[in-house]
């Protein structure tokens, strides 16, 4: 699948900010489910944009502004051709060692209801990682109800799973918390998602999961809407948590009071050159993936 993205991300500040420092994780990598054909970041404003690496192996940009400004847009425009593999992420760049992501933070600390919550699932049926984290999928979809507004950025795993309602992040950040406490290292990806019913405007980013399948490998999973990752899914960077992976967090002298608003369309380019056949098949090890699970 090509999939074309328009992000922006407006800040409109009360009186004129100046020392402006944003810090940008939102720039995808090439793996095997995914190829970036174009992308670009522009600032509305003159400053420096500089790239680096993070510990989690994202590509990262720095921009620093010091003039005054009174607003600011962060535009990301890019192409990027996808490729089914169930779910499987091949080919990524790894920095840490697996066991790393077994660690906790204070936004997927999983509290006693949610501890419980993830045993009763994972003692349902088989014990074998793979069945276990697809029950654990579907459960966390239908146990919190998907609606903007009764949480924030701040709130956590054990917050967002007492209220019973939250967005992707907060899916996410439960799913996360009830696998690592069943010793499954897990991780946070935050991207974007080709929705299926024609919706291309957008009022945010989408975040999803990985967890660590032996045989397999690291296996996307999205709680927002019960599935395995797709080639809908541009798989942008990854984080213990929202906060290792955000796209956007930032810092800045005076301004007053803050307005942000974000505008964001995803759309699949229909185009008769878009490659096909690429990468190698996997074998799958599971029914649930699958009788196998091609790239193309």
């Amino acid at each position: 699948m090509r999939i074309r993205i328009v992000h922006d991300t407006v800040y409109t500040y009360q009186q004129p900010a100046r020392g402006l420092i944003q810090i940008l994780r939102l720039t995808p990598r090439d793996h095997d489910g995914q190829h970036v054909r174009e992308w670009r970041i522009e600032p509305s404003v003159n400053g420096r944009l500089t790239a680096r690496e993070d510990g989690f192996g994202n590509l990262v940009h720095w921009f620093t502004a010091d003039d005054p400004t009174d607003a600011l847009t962060v535009r990301v425009t890019g192409e990027i051709e996808t490729f089914e593999t169930s779910g499987v992420v091949r080919g990524a760049v790894e920095r840490l060692p697996d066991l790393f992501y077994l660690r906790d933070t204070p936004l997927t600390e999983a509290s006693a209801e949610l501890k419980a919550f993830a045993e009763k699932v994972a003692g349902k049926g088989e014990r074998d990682a793979l069945p276990m984290l697809h029950r654990l999928l579907a459960a966390v979809h239908d146990a919190v109800t998907f609606e903007p507004g009764p949480t924030s950025a701040s709130t956590s795993a054990a917050q967002a799973f007492e209220v019973g309602k939250g967005v992707c992040q907060d899916l996410t950040h439960i799913f996360l918390a009830a696998v690592r406490h069943l010793e499954i290292p897990s991780r946070y990806v935050s991207g974007y998602f080709r929705r299926d019913d024609g919706a291309d405007d957008q009022k945010a980013g989408h975040a999803w999961a990985e967890s660590l399948v032996p045989g397999l490998g690291w296996i996307g999973f999205d709680p927002a809407n019960g599935i395995s990752a797709t080639e809908a899914h541009v798989r942008v960077a990854v984080g213990l948590d929202y906060l290792g992976a955000a796209p956007i967090r930032g810092s800045r002298v005076g301004g007053g009071t803050e307005t942000l608003d974000v505008a964001l369309r995803v759309e699949q380019v229909h185009s008769q050159s878009q490659s096909q056949g690429h990468g190698q098949q996997i074998q799958s090890q599971s029914q649930s993936l699958g009788q196998s699970l091609g790239q193309g």
